[in-house]
């Protein structure tokens, strides 16, 4: 395993990130292909094994238990200083803002409500899920320096917005002299790749670390054209991002299939290999070992440019999908 500094900090993160979506109750979220406890803990543990140390979850995920899951898997298996843990909040709802309550009050509640789940005094990097245009960029940067300075929270990371915002953000951040967000985790594989228009010059020039999601489309850069899972066929909110596309997306499916079996790797190797080479550490979701086989393998995995350009070559631009285009 290969570890890198996670952008403007002093972290030192796995260059794969295992995802944590794919763990907690069905009943209880919005997916119904996610592992329960005792698997979940299997896959966490084998992660470990392999040098992985770097872990991301959110309070939305399967109603916290994904929380829950992960907080007992490395009190049982790992030392706490030895791992980076990541977390996110969700936004107030109608109701909360309805009744009164400031964004300050719910993310430090959310905040509190996380650290029960995983059993924790503090997590390393705590994100901003999405951004919230009924709340002032002010007053959820006060909340969160107010979260590092408490010690709860090492460093600050955003998900799912534009370059310009978190240009923004940062800037206000400085004016301030709060902490500034140190990383960002958006939509970006190689089907999609609208992030590399404004987010990524931003980020080199900033030094801000890049952590992206969906860095196997949900798996459609990870099998043969046709193969099915359990995944692919019943994430609705997936189907959502990358069906409308699917005859661009084939053709690049068909050139990483392609190019795996020229190398003798696996379609996941090829993938990863290629975001690797532009992100910080891609966030990677893991139902089975093998799933965290191909993204260790991915690591030493080395694309010459020829490769590089084959598999960029006939990417069509894609219109935005998911939580960052709703404004």
């Amino acid at each position: 395993m290969k570890y890198v500094q996670l952008g403007n900090s002093d972290l030192k993160v796995s260059k794969v990130c295992l995802g944590c979506m794919g763990f907690g109750k069905a009943t209880q979220g919005m997916h119904s292909w996610t592992l329960p406890e005792d698997e979940s803990r299997e896959i966490i543990k084998y992660a470990l094994e392999q040098g992985i140390n770097f872990f991301d979850t959110a309070m939305a995920y399967q109603g916290g238990t994904s929380e829950e899951y992960l907080g007992h898997a490395i009190k049982d298996f790992a030392r706490r200083e030895d791992v980076v843990i990541a977390t996110k909040f969700t936004n107030r709802t109608k109701e909360e803002i309805e009744a009164g309550i400031s964004a300050k009050e719910h993310i430090l509640k959310c905040l509190d409500d996380s650290l029960k789940r995983l059993q924790m005094d503090y997590v390393d990097l705590y994100i901003y899920h999405s951004w919230d245009n009924n709340t002032p960029i002010e007053e959820v940067l006060e909340a969160l320096n107010e979260a590092v300075e408490s010690g709860k929270v090492r460093y600050i990371g955003i998900s799912n917005c534009y370059a310009w915002q978190l240009a923004k953000a940062n800037a206000v951040a400085r004016e301030h002299g709060w902490t500034q967000f140190v990383s960002v985790q958006g939509h970006y594989n190689l089907i999609f790749r609208e992030e590399e228009r404004e987010m990524s010059p931003l980020c080199e020039e900033e030094n801000i670390a890049m952590t992206p999601y969906s860095a196997l489309a949900s798996g459609r850069l990870a099998k043969h054209p046709g193969e099915d899972s359990k995944r692919m066929s019943e994430d609705a909110y997936a189907k959502g991002k990358y069906d409308a596309t699917k005859d661009a997306d084939l053709i690049i499916i068909r050139r990483v299939e392609e190019l795996a079996e020229k190398r003798k790797v696996s379609m996941t190797e090829i993938s990863l290999a290629w975001l690797m080479s532009k992100v910080t550490s891609p966030v990677v979701g893991a139902t089975k070992k093998h799933h965290i086989d191909g993204a260790v393998k991915a690591v030493e995995l080395e694309l010459n440019e020829q490769e590089i350009n084959y598999l960029e070559e006939t990417y069509q631009p894609h219109a935005l999908v998911g939580m960052m285009a709703k404004k």
